[in-house]
């Protein structure tokens, strides 16, 4: 059986080319961190901590790093600056590493459940429903059978919006009329892919703000009809982020993961930010994996989020 399905994985230049304005802004406050030294000392470390924080990877997330390259210069003595990127890059992939955050399967790869449902959670604005089309390209790229679930139906231009997606992707889509009740959009898809021998089921939830008192009901709700149909369902509770938004993507996450059993992330939009940081300390801090990145507007943008290739591309 694939474990690691190694289905369009985004190559170097891939991750380069969508993490360049990170890359920049992050390369910039590491050399002005370590300008006219030649050894890390105090002095480095306290700059970088500055760089760090300032490039949104988060303060928690920060100190842990900078507790871990305090102890490696004890422990080493003498640390050149011009060593300090290898080491930084080193030190954050055995940071995250040690989270047991696991690689995610492939789009190729046997799925653990049939049908495998994802529910799809975020407020609106964030990408969710553009990351929902991509993800059913990718799935029906890989020879899937996909089928998706439009409950996002307060509003209009979200259903229209899958909708679009759907036709231009090739995919069937289960939708009822603006402002009828989402669990119950849910129950008809999970249904329909039950009976249709779908693999895949991706259901759109309504993108209201993350601190809306009923949000968590909502959600909930929705949970509880589609396990009446798969009972260990949904699989996936897929929180989408928008990564430009730096620090405000920390909040969304820790709000959402309180409402309901968030355990995959995908954060988007990060080939025009300067804050690509943030997926390193979202996957540090929440302990849920970050499973796919967004790094430009085709299908192929969206790509399998691998720890060691982004922190090698990020500080390389």
């Amino acid at each position: 059986m694939a474990i690691f399905g190694l289905f369009n994985k985004p190559s170097k230049e891939d991750l380069d080319k969508g993490l360049e304005k990170t890359k920049e802004s992050v390369v910039k406050r590491l050399s002005r961190a370590i300008i006219g030294k030649s050894v890390v000392d105090d002095e480095v470390l306290d700059n970088l901590e500055e760089a760090l924080i300032s490039s949104d990877v988060g303060v928690n997330t920060t100190l842990r790093i900078i507790e871990r390259l305090q102890n490696r210069v004890n422990r080493d003595k003498y640390m050149n600056t011009a060593e300090l990127n290898r080491i930084l890059r080193e030190e954050i992939a055995a940071l995250l590493e040690e989270n047991n955050l696991n690689h995610p399967r492939g789009f190729d790869a046997e799925l653990p459940h049939k049908p495998y449902v994802i529910m799809v959670v975020g407020v609106n604005g964030v990408g969710k429903t553009t990351t929902i089309g991509k993800l059913a390209w990718h799935y029906k790229k890989a020879g899937k059978k996909v089928l998706l679930g439009a409950a996002d139906t307060f509003r209009a231009a979200a259903v229209d919006q899958l909708t679009i997606w759907s036709e231009r992707v090739g995919i069937p889509i289960v939708k009822q009329q603006m402002g009828s009740d989402p669990a119950s959009v849910a129950f008809d898809t999970v249904t329909s892919a039950k009976s249709g021998q779908t693999d895949v089921v991706i259901i759109d939830t309504a993108g209201r703000l993350h601190n809306k008192a009923n949000l968590m009901g909502e959600l909930s709700k929705i949970k509880r009809v589609i396990t009446k149909v798969v009972p260990d369902a949904p699989h996936e509770v897929l929180l989408v982020l928008d990564g430009s938004t730096g620090q405000n993507a920390f909040e969304q996450a820790r709000q959402f993961t309180e409402a309901t059993q968030v355990n995959a992330l995908a954060i988007t939009k990060l080939d025009g930010t300067a804050k690509g940081g943030v997926v390193i300390g979202i996957s540090d801090q929440f302990n849920i994996p970050v499973r796919y990145i967004g790094m430009g507007e085709k299908p192929e943008d969206l790509q399998l989020f691998d720890k060691q290739s982004f922190v090698e591309a990020l500080f390389s």
